[in-house]
């Protein structure tokens, strides 16, 4: 309690003192540029994945787009410590997203490197998996995907190098006759993505949905 006088939550947006468990005061909320895809159903985000690799379902939250809300949110949850920024996020998921008969048997999300993770202190997409993992009643496993090489954040990178993701993961273990729900926090190229889910689709008989936090334009 006395922390939270000292050093009160304040809105990632305008910087006013707002209640702990919010990311942003409800001024700003509005100002977040929520999709309203439908999941299942077309939508931007399937129809570039569907480039990629076949891909069953595909959601975006938020609009990912320069300067707005949506990327100050991501980047406070991946790289200011705010893990629980994941749980609050899978909150407004669930607000959008009924997978009547479209539910998945398994939540994956993409993994960090050892060593990043290390750096890191967390790994920013697992609360946001448990909390959706405990709402939906779909289990969730963070070992079934590694990755094999450590690299330099893809917001470091430039668009040539991020599409080359060669080898870099891998299923530690055989699954099969799946349908899996593999998160990420951003889609940009979408090179990450299929090569996981290729992984998972060339393991055995499954199938891959897609969810992320944010869509890159």
């Amino acid at each position: 309690m006395i922390l939270d006088v000292l050093f009160p939550n304040r809105c990632l947006n305008c910087n006013r003192i707002t209640d702990a468990n919010l990311l942003v005061c409800n001024l700003c909320f509005d100002q977040i540029h929520f999709t309203h895809f439908n999941f299942p159903g077309e939508n931007g985000l399937k129809e570039k994945c569907k480039l990629l690799f076949p891909v069953e379902n595909a959601y975006a939250l938020m609009q990912f787009e320069k300067e707005n809300l949506s990327r100050k949110i991501i980047h406070d949850l991946k790289y200011r410590s705010r893990e629980k920024a994941g749980k609050i996020i899978a909150e407004w998921v669930t607000e959008y997203i009924d997978f009547k008969d479209e539910k998945p048997d398994l939540l994956v999300s993409v993994p960090l490197h050892p060593k990043k993770q290390k750096e890191r202190g967390y790994n920013q997409l697992h609360l946001f998996t448990e909390s959706l993992s405990k709402f939906y009643s779909i289990p969730f496993d963070h070992q079934l995907i590694q990755r094999n090489h450590y690299s330099k954040a893809q917001a470091l990178k430039d668009k040539q190098h991020r599409m080359e993701a060669g080898n870099n993961f891998s299923l530690t273990k055989n699954i099969s006759g799946r349908h899996i729900l593999l998160i990420d926090d951003v889609f940009t190229t979408g090179n990450t993505l299929a090569t996981i889910s290729w992984e998972i689709l060339n393991g055995g008989n499954n199938k891959v949905s897609i969810l992320v936090m944010a869509m890159d334009e």
